[in-house]
């Protein structure tokens, strides 16, 4: 599929995992609505306990939405993005979290290296002088960490490897074969994308983080589980990508 170099042609499904985000999901719909680009939102209801579906039915009723997908149990982030994907019919898929610690508005300029023919993938990194909130200094430290292995193993120079914001032709991203359920999803992109030899770029952008009293999710655990990823995906993997 050709990436058009025209914003009025090109589109971009925005796949927006969702899990007991019933207060934010709305604003999220509609700061995507706001970007001027022509956005395909398909939302994942990964199970959740509390409205989060019933708010994406509604938004979906109206217009807002163009797909709505209700996983009958939490499956975990990476399951809910591997919906998306299938569905998806856009030129360029970036994944959109639920919770408001990103910002759409950026997404113009995230998209820019990949209109220009310049790349396949496009990070947002948090970590080259973009505005963000201040938070948990071990978080920051295990992010590097991970981000260190996964370069070391992929022979990459990424900054953030976690980051939720990667942009990456559909063609580009249907073609990798992604089995991940949970937030290892982060580390076998990056693998599955190395291994396809894909042009992969970094831009900055802010970050709103959330403490787990404002919901936040992931913890020590998903950064244990990481570590495991990082071989399964990086050594112990040998699956061929034929791209393009």
């Amino acid at each position: 599929m050709n990436i058009p170099s025209d914003w009025n042609d090109l589109v971009v499904t925005a796949v927006v995992p969702a899990y007991n985000e019933e207060t934010t999901v709305k604003a999220v719909i509609e700061r995507l609505q706001e970007v001027p680009l022509r956005i395909e939102i398909v939302a994942v209801n990964d199970g959740s306990s509390d409205d989060t579906g019933k708010v994406l039915d509604a938004l979906r009723e109206d217009g807002r939405i163009q797909h709505v997908i209700h996983q009958p149990k939490n499956r975990g982030k990476g399951a809910a993005v591997r919906a998306g994907i299938d569905v998806a019919t856009g030129h360029v898929i970036v994944i959109q979290d639920a919770d408001l610690e990103y910002d759409p508005s950026e997404l113009p300029t995230l998209l820019d290296p990949i209109r220009m023919g310049k790349a396949d993938a496009v990070y947002g990194t948090r970590f080259h002088g973009g505005p963000r909130r201040v938070l948990y200094f071990w978080h920051s430290i295990g992010n590097q960490l991970l981000t260190f292995l996964s370069n070391m193993l992929t022979d990459l120079n990424l900054t953030d490897m976690e980051t939720c914001y990667k942009l990456v032709r559909a063609d580009l991203l249907k073609a990798l074969p992604l089995v991940s359920n949970r937030f290892g999803i982060e580390v076998e992109l990056t693998a599955r994308l190395a291994r396809a030899n894909a042009r992969i770029w970094e831009l900055p952008i802010s970050y709103a983080g959330r403490t787990y009293a404002e919901g936040k999710k992931i913890d020590w655990r998903d950064g244990v589980a990481a570590l495991w990823h990082l071989i399964r995906f990086n050594i112990l993997s040998r699956h061929k990508i034929r791209w393009p």
